[in-house]
C-alpha cells in the first residue's frame, strides 16, 4: 500500500464502515440517552484531533451537545484530571496506542462516565479502556500521513450524530458519501497541475470555518508533514483579527469554501484578499463565485450536505498535498522525522 492507494481506497473504507458499525453506533446512542449525557469530553492527537474538531461543530450544531477538547497533560503530567463523570468521554486514535489519550478515557471510566473509543485497532489499549468501541475498520494504513483513517473517523463522528438526531434525511445523505468521495478523487489530475504550479511555495494560510474549520487544520497538517510547507490554519473569522496583516501580493491563501451557512462571510473575506491585497487564492469549493475568484480551483461535487462536507472537501486537499510533495522531490511515504505511531504522555 502507498499514500496514493490509501487516498483512493477511501470510498470502499467509508462504505464498509457504514455497513458494519450501525449496530455499534445505535447501541452508543441508546446509552447516551439512557445515561442522560449532556456533554462530551474528547481526547485526540494529530489528525484524530482534527476529527475531534469536526465532532465539536457537528455534535454541537446538529445534536446540541457541548463538546470540550481535553488537555491530556492534566491527566498525565499534572495528575489533576477534571470532573468528567457526567459526560460522554471519547478517545479518537488510529492506533489506540498513545498513553495520554488512553489515560483520559480510563479516567473517565474510573469516574463512572460513559466512554467511547474510536480506533482502527479494537484490541488496542484505548479500546480496552473504553466501555464502547467503534472500529473504523480501515485495514492497515502503511503511509505515515493519515488519509483513509482520518475520513473514517469523520464518518464515525457523522454516524453518531445521525443516530442521536434521527433526522429523516440523514441515512440517505450518509449513504451518498462514498460516491461523492469517489467523484472528488476524479480531481487527481487537476490537483497535480495546481500542485506543480505551486511547487516553490514555502508558507501559506489555510482558511475554513464551521464544519470545515477541522478541514483547514487537517489540510495544513498534511502540508507541514508531507511537503514541509509552513501552513497555518485559521478560522476565516479569526484571520481578520490580526493575521490578515500577513497578506500581500501573491501571498498564498488556501481556502475551503463549500456552499453553506458560513459561505457568504468567507467569500466576502476571500474577495477582499484577492481584490484588495492581491493574494494568490487556491479554492476548494462547489460554489461558482469562489471558483471564479481563485487563482487555481479544485471544484467539489455538487449537492454535498454542509454537515458532511468535511468528508468530501479533504479529498482534493489530500491529492494536492500528495502531488506537491512529489513536485518538491520529497518522500510521500516516509515524511522526515515522523513515525506512524507516536506515543505521548
Amino acid at each position: 500500500m502507498s499514500l496514493r492507494s490509501e487516498i483512493f481506497e477511501q470510498p470502499q473504507v467509508l462504505g464498509r464502515l457504514l455497513e458494519h458499525e450501525q449496530t455499534t453506533v445505535a447501541g452508543l446512542a441508546d446509552a447516551v440517552r439512557r445515561r442522560r449525557v449532556t456533554g462530551v469530553f474528547l481526547a485526540a492527537r494529530g489528525s484524530s484531533d482534527n476529527a475531534g474538531v469536526y465532532a465539536k461543530y457537528l455534535w454541537g450544531a446538529r445534536n446540541r451537545l457541548p463538546v470540550a477538547l481535553a488537555a491530556p497533560s492534566l491527566f498525565t503530567v499534572y495528575q489533576s484530571p477534571p470532573n468528567i463523570s457526567g459526560m460522554l468521554v471519547v478517545g479518537i486514535s488510529q492506533s489506540g496506542q498513545s498513553p495520554d489519550i488512553v489515560s483520559v478515557v480510563a479516567e473517565g471510566r474510573r469516574q463512572g462516565a460513559l466512554t467511547l473509543a474510536i480506533t482502527n485497532d479494537p484490541a488496542s489499549p484505548l479500546a480496552r479502556s473504553a466501555e464502547h468501541v467503534l472500529d473504523t475498520g480501515t485495514g492497515p494504513e502503511q503511509a505515515v500521513a493519515a488519509t483513509k483513517t482520518y475520513t473514517a473517523q469523520l464518518m464515525a463522528v457523522a454516524m453518531i450524530s445521525q443516530a442521536l438526531s434521527g433526522q429523516a434525511d440523514g441515512p440517505a445523505e450518509l449513504a451518498a458519501v462514498p460516491g461523492l468521495v469517489r467523484q472528488a478523487l476524479a480531481l487527481d489530475g487537476d490537483a497535480e497541475r495546481v500542485a506543480e504550479s505551486l511547487r516553490d511555495v514555502t508558507h501559506c494560510a489555510v482558511l475554513g470555518r464551521g464544519y470545515n474549520y477541522a478541514t483547514a487544520f487537517e489540510w495544513a497538517l498534511k502540508l507541514k508533514e508531507l511537503a514541509r510547507v509552513v501552513a497555518v490554519p485559521y478560522s476565516s473569522a479569526d484571520f481578520q483579527h490580526g493575521p490578515v496583516a500577513l497578506v500581500a501580493q501573491d501571498f498564498p491563501v488556501l481556502a475551503l469554501a463549500p456552499d453553506g451557512a458560513v459561505f457568504p462571510e468567507l467569500f466576502s473575506l476571500l474577495s477582499t484578499l484577492v481584490n484588495t491585497h492581491r493574494a494568490k487564492l487556491i479554492a476548494v469549493s462547489d460554489h461558482d463565485e469562489a471558483l471564479a475568484l481563485a487563482h487555481a480551483a479544485l471544484p467539489l461535487p455538487r449537492g454535498v450536505p454542509e454537515w458532511l462536507s468535511p468528508l468530501v472537501a479533504i479529498v482534493p486537499a489530500q491529492l494536492f498535498c500528495y502531488h506537491l510533495t512529489r513536485a518538491k522531490g520529497y518522500d510521500t511515504e516516509n515524511p522526515r522525522s515522523l513515525h506512524k505511531v507516536t506515543s505521548t504522555w
